[in-house]
């Protein structure tokens, strides 16, 4: 008996197995599911504002570094995707494939690591950014994103670099950043060789980075006590041999902070001592002689200057500024006077005077001329400062 009941426990109630199971109640078919909408491919900037404050990105390039200021305020979505692709590294590699000589150059194509692919280059990286518009000017040293033809909202890591103002193109473009540093850089990129402003030369970006933009420094010898300023030299390095100046900050104190200022950024390098006349002087400092474009520092420093006449004697190796029929002209070309010249007294302002090379002035002021101009070019090579203890 204990067997019998211990095989039914095994097998299950047979009366239970032979009775009808209850029937699920009928359901309403169930409704195709709905397809999902793609997803955005439009970048959206997850920064907070104190994260997109205050930045520079440092382009160095094949041909020098390039330091942009960005602007958040102007365009946020557009600098914090330059801040997110940067810390990628997906600018790193890449190269400018677009030049106008003077006008633009256009960079930032991922494509454009490889040479291989040359044929696309203009295409990559695009449709990332909806168009931001502001009031930015696409004016000398504007930093934009690149766009399709008839397509605002297609700007992505493409950009390009204004080297003059391009007004036609003001509200079309994001402009984004501006640069703070190597404009000279930026215009020479756009020199380089080309074929229908396709370079034939690969100018790299060798590395894009994103730091926090340093604190104003005071201007150069703005500061300095006119004690402090006579302590100064300046060494003109030209073809011909050295010239060094000392100055005269008691009676012309801007023109030698300005002359000063101007030396310390690199102004002078590469100018030319661009008018001889005999027995009376050589004009150097002329902004149109300058070997290579200036730079955006150069050119803030590049101011006229008040006049600050004084009873200095125009004798032979004395330094004065040179000017127009306004006396308040004077910016960058200086002179040196090359004998006692008194129609010059009072009426131009006499800085500093020769304190060795007066032989190579010499030399300078015998070299053949074409009316006042060198048949040669005498270049100054470098302007060096130097404090005297």
């Amino acid at each position: 008996m204990f067997a019998i009941v211990a095989l039914l426990w095994m097998l299950g109630d047979p009366q239970a197995a032979a009775r009808p199971r209850p029937q699920a109640p009928p359901r309403p078919p169930a409704t195709p599911a709905r397809p999902q909408p793609p997803a955005d491919p439009y970048f959206v900037n997850t920064m907070t504002p104190a994260d997109l404050q205050n930045k520079q990105a440092v382009l160095d390039t094949s041909l020098g570094t390039i330091v942009l200021d960005l602007l958040p305020e102007a365009a946020p979505n557009h600098v914090a995707h330059l801040i997110a692709r940067a810390r990628e590294g997906a600018y790193d590699g890449t190269i400018f494939h677009r030049v106008i000589a003077n006008g633009i150059i256009q960079g930032g194509d991922p494509l454009s690591r490889d040479p291989a692919l040359s044929a696309r280059y203009g295409t990559g990286g695009m449709r990332e950014l909806r168009f931001e518009r502001n009031d930015e000017k696409i004016t000398r040293g504007a930093v934009a994103a690149v766009l399709a033809p008839n397509l605002p909202d297609s700007g992505g890591s493409q950009f390009f670099i204004a080297i003059a103002d391009q007004p036609a193109l003001d509200g079309q473009y994001t402009v984004f950043a501006r640069v703070a540093e190597g404009m000279n850089v930026a215009q020479k990129i756009s020199q380089v060789a080309a074929d229908a402003s396709i370079p034939t030369e690969r100018v790299v970006m060798r590395t894009v980075t994103i730091r926090e933009k340093p604190a104003p420094a005071p201007e150069p010898f703005s500061t300095e006590t006119v004690e402090e300023l006579s302590r100064y030299r300046a060494v003109l390095d030209t073809t011909m041999g050295s010239i060094a100046l000392q100055f005269f900050p008691d009676k012309a104190p801007n023109h030698v902070r300005n002359f000063l200022r101007l030396a310390a950024v690199g102004f002078y390098d590469g100018t030319a001592f661009h008018r001889v006349v005999k027995g009376f002087v050589i004009q150097g400092g002329f902004l149109p002689t300058r070997s290579e474009p200036t730079d955006i520092t150069q050119e803030r420093y590049i101011r006229k200057l008040q006049p600050e006449f004084n009873d200095t004697a125009h004798d032979k190796g004395i330094v004065s500024m040179a000017h127009g029929d306004d006396p308040a002209s004077a910016d960058t070309s200086f002179f040196i006077v090359t004998a006692r010249t008194p129609v010059l007294d009072g009426k131009y302002t006499a800085f500093g005077r020769v304190v060795e090379g007066l032989d190579v002035v010499e030399k300078l002021e015998a070299v053949p001329v074409n009316g006042e101009t060198p048949v040669t070019r005498v270049e100054v090579k470098k302007v060096t400062v130097v404090r005297q203890p």
